[in-house]
């Protein structure tokens, strides 16, 4: 289901830039996804909206995308920051409406941000504040912010869900909140059978709204 026509890009695939990506669309909103490299492109195409091979550091490259089109870019990119500047700059120049970075440190914060950037997001600053959530919410074990709105935690099963299945549970229609995957021993699930139950020591992937998914992973 389409929760509103907010569009929504996202520039790069890796650990970060995907669960962005697959974390919106499985709340319901539309996202594009494009990455440099052919093989993370493959990895989450059927996963998004759309998916496209791109060199953004190409000139007109984004353009041809059609970027000014979206409401929310997210630049996800990892190593190479000279993308990210263009990447910033031209969403800025083409009118998107809000920006948001992924940095390694400060200096390319202030960088991005002298730029046009609406958002930074770094993710190495934020991990002392991961840890206190941590210490006080024993279940969780990660969690990113998408923005106010929403946040994806990674938690232990709960001891009450264990023999249950996502059906039973209902998570969507009961709190509005998305199990994106299970890691269960050295595996990832992302096709999640809704019938399958739940076993003890699964790690889970879940989306929501920041107020309710905090609400519900402190409890």
């Amino acid at each position: 289901m389409i929760r509103d026509e907010k569009q929504y890009l996202v520039i790069g695939c890796g650990r970060f830039g995907t669960a962005v990506a697959t974390s919106l669309e499985s709340l319901g909103y539309r996202v594009m996804v494009v990455d440099s490299n052919e093989d993370a492109i493959q990895n989450i195409s059927e996963k998004v909206t759309h998916a496209a091979i791109l060199d953004v550091t190409e000139e007109g490259s984004l353009a041809k995308i059609g970027i000014g089109n979206f409401d929310v870019v997210i630049i996800a990119i990892g190593s190479n920051f000279k993308a990210s500047v263009l990447s910033c700059l031209v969403a800025k120049e083409k009118g998107v409406g809000e920006v948001i970075c992924k940095v390694a440190n400060e200096i390319q914060s202030r960088v991005l941000q002298k730029i046009g950037a609406d958002r930074i997001v770094m993710p190495e600053k934020d991990m002392g504040r991961r840890l206190v959530q941590n210490l006080v919410s024993h279940n969780v074990l990660d969690q990113i912010e998408l923005g106010d709105e929403h946040t994806i935690y990674e938690i232990r099963v709960p001891k009450s869900w264990v023999g249950k299945s996502l059906l039973q549970l209902d998570l969507r229609k009961r709190s509005n909140l998305s199990v994106v995957a299970i890691k269960r021993n050295e595996n990832i699930i992302l096709n999640i059978d809704p019938e399958e139950n739940l076993i003890e020591n699964d790690i889970i992937v879940i989306a929501g709204e920041t107020g309710v998914i905090k609400h519900f992973c402190e409890k």
